[in-house]
């Protein structure tokens, strides 16, 4: 009984781990473009190829609902729409923000998601104990 409720609260923190893999992703691929305008003229797909998440989300799928979809929608979307130094501006900026979205999503995903383990254990336990 207890793994059972213990894995649905894996599975619940599956969400925050995807969250946080996913900014962490977008950080290092805003990193890369940015190397990439300064020293180099890669193709998009050539940066993406190295990231998990970010060729789907250049490919246009949508891997997070909310304002975070909507953020990185409006994000995909400039990419390459202006000439270098304004892209590099662009980018910039874009930056802080990932930073600040890369490590929310990383605390909030060290947080809950032992929280969500342990309610769901303890959940579990006492199901086991009143069926008992």
């Amino acid at each position: 009984m207890a793994a059972l409720t213990t894995s649905i609260g894996v599975f619940l923190s599956t969400n925050k781990k995807k969250r946080t893999a996913i900014f962490s992703e977008l950080y290092e691929f805003n990193e890369q473009l940015l190397l990439n305008m300064k020293y180099s003229r890669k193709t998009l797909d050539k940066i993406a190829e190295n990231f998990k998440y970010v060729p789907e989300i250049l490919q246009g799928k949508k891997l997070l609902d909310g304002s975070d979809g909507e953020f990185i929608s409006d994000y995909v979307s400039n990419i390459g729409k202006s000439d270098a130094l304004s892209q590099i501006d662009y980018l910039n900026e874009r930056k802080v923000t990932l930073s600040k979205l890369k490590d929310e999503s990383a605390e909030e995903y060290k947080k809950y998601s032992s929280l969500y383990v342990k309610i769901f254990f303890l959940l579990g336990v006492l199901m086991a104990v009143l069926l008992a």
